[in-house]
């Protein structure tokens, strides 16, 4: 089973679009998106260093152009793409590329909006003085522990052995000077304290803009930073997309949810190899693809034909369908498993697992054509529940 991973702010390096950009398909398709996010992408993708990269509002729009071109440089066709992708994740701005790829939102939509993002998430940077610093090692209750008591906010969980910490810079430097035991500290050259309350004005900025955002059911199951669950609806994927601006990136979860799923191979977008070094951590037995440069398209694909496996997801226009936004046991509500008809929001059941109970709800209106599931059944992250024929609900 295949996943694809797109990759977040920092994987960017100097001149790492100059190979890339010698294929004139690749070429064309690149200079359409940084037309549409109003940047000249392809100077910052060749031409410029490392300091004009690093800036948030130019970052962020580089790696979402870069990773929706790359994956169409795999899959030509978008059909392709559903019936090997067993699902999809981004690491922070990487989800945007991640909802442009299952088609929950459009490439043009995905790159105005990754352009706000970034410019609102610099603008609240700038309010306060504040960074982020990655801590590797040491005992993870005691790291997170330390974060705690110095005031600071855990904003990326990337699985054992890395948390980064992030908060003002008063706060870091107290964390620098009393640091776990065991842990090394390694402060990043970012802008702000992403992930944290610190974005709140970029959060309000985003949620404005989403409501005039059009979606669509993802067509691929999409893993989110929030929670690791898997997110089928649209409209439910852009409101998280929104939401985690200002919440902490929950990597160690996603990669949970990979391992359920039955991830055999994880291919990473370019820029690669943050993420897959991560993988290959956190993840034994998993293998993984880091894209770097065109030269590897070939080896990618045969990646893809050893691990891919189609989605679970078959939309059709004639049904939706409601699925498992994670594992354990599912158990029916009384008023779906009474109702023929179901309204837009109802909540159809709850998944118990051992962290949490989740309500199952289901986003569109519509006749019940056939459950899929039984009461009590123990289900698996984006297993299909329910399938619904949409019906006008009064």
């Amino acid at each position: 089973m295949l996943v694809i991973v797109a990759p977040g702010q920092g994987s960017q390096t100097p001149g790492f679009l100059r190979p890339w950009l010698e294929d004139p398909t690749f070429a064309a398709r690149f200079e359409w998106l940084s037309t549409v996010a109003g940047i000249d992408l392809v100077h910052y993708g060749t031409e410029a260093d490392a300091d004009a990269i690093r800036a948030t509002e130019i970052a962020q729009p580089l790696l979402v152009a870069t990773g929706l071109v790359a994956a169409l440089e795999i899959f030509p066709h978008p059909a392709d793409a559903f019936a090997r992708i067993g699902a999809v994740a981004g690491h922070s701005v990487g989800e945007l590329t991640a909802a442009a790829g299952a088609r929950a939102i459009t490439a043009e939509q995905a790159m105005v909006l990754v352009r706000e993002r970034g410019a609102a998430m610099a603008a609240a940077a700038k309010v306060t003085e504040t960074g982020m610093t990655a801590v590797l090692g040491g005992d993870r209750d005691e790291v997170l522990a330390a974060i705690e008591k110095h005031g600071l906010t855990p904003a990326n969980d990337n699985g054992p052995g890395q948390v980064v910490a992030a908060g003002t810079m008063e706060q870091l430097a107290a964390l620098a000077a009393d640091p776990p035991a065991k842990a090394r500290l390694m402060p990043l050259s970012v802008a702000g304290a992403f992930h944290t309350h610190h974005m709140g004005p970029a959060v309000e900025r985003m949620a404005t803009l989403a409501r005039s955002v059009s979606t669509h059911d993802a067509r691929t199951p999409v893993i989110s930073n929030r929670d690791g669950q898997v997110v089928h609806s649209g409209r439910d994927l852009v409101a998280r997309l929104v939401g985690q601006i200002a919440s902490p990136v929950r990597w160690d979860l996603c990669m949970d949810t990979m391992l359920d799923l039955g991830v055999t191979g994880i291919l990473e977008m370019p820029p690669a190899g943050t993420l897959t070094g991560i993988a290959k951590r956190a993840m034994k037995g998993v293998e993984t693809f880091a894209l770097k440069t065109p030269d590897q398209l070939d080896a990618a694909r045969e990646f893809i034909r050893k691990h891919g496996e189609p989605s679970p997801l078959t939309i059709t226009p004639t049904w939706r369908m409601v699925v498992a936004p994670g594992k354990g046991t599912f158990h029916v509500s009384a008023e779906a498993r009474e109702t023929e008809v179901l309204a837009p929001g109802t909540v159809i059941g709850e998944l118990a697992s051992l962290r949490e109970r989740t309500p199952v709800v289901s986003a569109h209106g519509g006749r019940v054509v056939e459950w899929l599931v039984e009461d009590g059944d123990i289900v698996s992250p984006g297993q299909p529940l329910l399938r619904l024929h949409p019906e006008a609900v009064s």
